[in-house]
């Protein structure tokens, strides 16, 4: 599963932003930031970060992502908090609830297109 967000983005500002990246010269170059996080239930107690970055970094975590069929889920406000963890860090406590609310939204969201593709190829 992997989390990103732009800068300036909020929890009610979901979609792009396009605010002006500092120290980068004019224009409207958003600095984005992306943490991806793994979770094996039964293996893991807890979601672990296995990346982070931002900027060109980020991006290449979010493509990677989608390139794999994982999952994108885009939260600045869950993507600060995450970023502030150390590679391999599993997530506190504290957080278990707010990734599982995104978990559960991404395994709803991702079983629905798969529900939606099924019955599309059987009308075929």
């Amino acid at each position: 599963m992997n989390f990103s967000a732009k800068r300036g983005q909020t929890p009610s500002n979901s979609g792009p932003s396009k605010e002006t990246a500092e120290g980068e010269g004019a224009g409207t170059h958003a600095i984005r930031k992306a943490v991806a996080l793994k979770y094996a239930p039964g293996e893991q107690k807890a979601p672990t970060v296995i990346a982070k970055g931002k900027g060109k970094v980020a991006e290449a975590i979010v493509e990677k992502a989608r390139e794999s069929g994982v999952p994108v889920q885009e939260d600045a406000s869950l993507v600060e908090v995450l970023s502030k963890l150390e590679l391999d860090q599993e997530i506190p406590g504290e957080l278990y609830q707010l990734v599982a609310e995104v978990l559960s939204y991404i395994y709803r969201s991702d079983n629905r297109m798969k529900e939606m593709r099924d019955s599309q190829r059987k009308g075929l």
